[in-house]
């Protein structure tokens, strides 16, 4: 099914059968004053499209009023399981130029084009990583999958194969960037009795040749209103001098929700049912209820959280029934956020993203810690 706002796109491409079409002109589009464009244009005229006819950068991004083009080019990065582009915009402020994306949700890479004015390419697993252009860095907040027990000696490919890991030790492989920067759960700490971690740190350490620096940081230390602690993964090749590198560790002190809180929100609201039967069940202080007056950072947001779970949810006080879901303003105060990013998909799709997304803050310190080693 085409998605409604590809319709420029499909303006450009209706008579062209291929998986990928809308990924390949928008990236195309967006880096036509860069020189990586070049990179895009033989594959363009395999599909016999005419470049002269493509609408300009410019023109494009104003029709569609996409607000986080690429602008600056002091490096380049990729985005891996992109989402809704949380590494994008921490890289993009810090001067980067993106010149390939991918995500194979569908809601997801509509919001990412929205925002971006590119459409991820699809399924990492499908990716060659020759048909990726050279980059400064990798960035990407990757699934945490079980690994084969299958020893070291046999190779980061045995080790990893099978695995969505796998796939961007594959890419630093092939196109060897000066750095990388990763994210996932604390859980990967303790997956597998610690296996997991132990193999990861080993294939990009050892079998890459990467200097490594992995650390825990919690968005709560980035003035960040959640406490949202993840595992960050930061890596170095081995003739870029990363000697005095440290990740950031934020200020620390901690930012309160109640300024985000909006007062006269009415939606959505929580059933007065569901409150007496299921939310107010029990006084064991479940689930966390926030209002203006709340001097502290919520609890992590997940990607369930449209499921109303009394345990992990974070609910507002107010609204017609006297308590009430975020509003779209107070997830992306959450996540770090700008109010004019763009939500094209249903609300509890943009309850998955967010959940799903990195605090933008956070990676953009750590992303300016990056650029000043590279």
């Amino acid at each position: 099914m085409k998605k409604a706002n590809y319709r420029i796109l499909d303006k450009i491409s209706e008579d062209i059968d291929f998986d990928e079409k809308y990924a390949l002109i928008s990236h195309f589009i967006q880096l036509q004053d860069s020189e990586k464009k070049n990179f895009y244009v033989d594959q363009l005229k395999k599909l016999n499209i005419d470049i002269e006819s493509l609408p300009s950068k410019r023109e494009f991004n104003d029709d569609n009023q996409i607000p986080y083009p690429n602008e600056k080019s002091n490096f380049s990065f990729i985005d891996l399981f992109a989402g809704i582009g949380g590494f994008r915009m921490a890289l993009q402020n810090n001067g980067g130029t993106c010149v390939f994306s991918s995500e194979w949700d569908d809601a997801a890479k509509q919001t990412y084009f929205e925002n971006y004015g590119e459409v991820p390419f699809g399924d990492i697993t499908k990716i060659d990583p020759k048909t990726i252009p050279d980059f400064d860095i990798l960035a990407g907040g990757f699934p945490c999958q079980p690994f084969s027990s299958i020893g070291k000696r046999e190779g980061f490919q045995h080790k990893t194969q099978g695995t969505l890991f796998f796939y961007i030790a594959e890419i630093i492989k092939e196109k060897q960037p000066k750095a990388f920067i990763l994210e996932n759960v604390t859980g990967l700490l303790t997956h597998d009795e610690g296996r997991t971690y132990e193999t990861i740190m080993d294939v990009l350490q050892n079998d890459l040749e990467y200097k490594v620096f992995p650390k825990v940081l919690n968005s709560s230390d980035f003035s960040v209103p959640q406490e949202r602690k993840r595992l960050y993964f930061v890596g170095f090749r081995k003739d870029v001098d990363s000697s005095q590198y440290k990740l950031p560790e934020g200020s620390g002190k901690k930012i309160g929700i109640g300024k985000f809180v909006e007062k006269d929100a009415h939606g959505p609201s929580i059933s007065e049912h569901l409150q007496k039967t299921y939310i107010f069940k029990k006084n064991d202080g479940h689930p966390q209820i926030i209002d203006e007056n709340s001097n502290f950072p919520v609890k992590t947001l997940c990607a369930s959280y449209h499921k109303i779970q009394r345990i992990t949810g974070t609910f507002v006080r107010g609204g017609d029934t006297g308590l009430r879901l975020l509003t779209e303003n107070e997830c992306k105060a959450i996540m770090g956020y700008p109010k004019d990013f763009k939500i094209p998909v249903s609300r509890t799709q943009m309850y998955h993203q967010f959940g799903n997304s990195v605090a933008v803050p956070v990676v953009q310190k750590i992303a300016e810690s990056i650029v000043k080693i590279i």
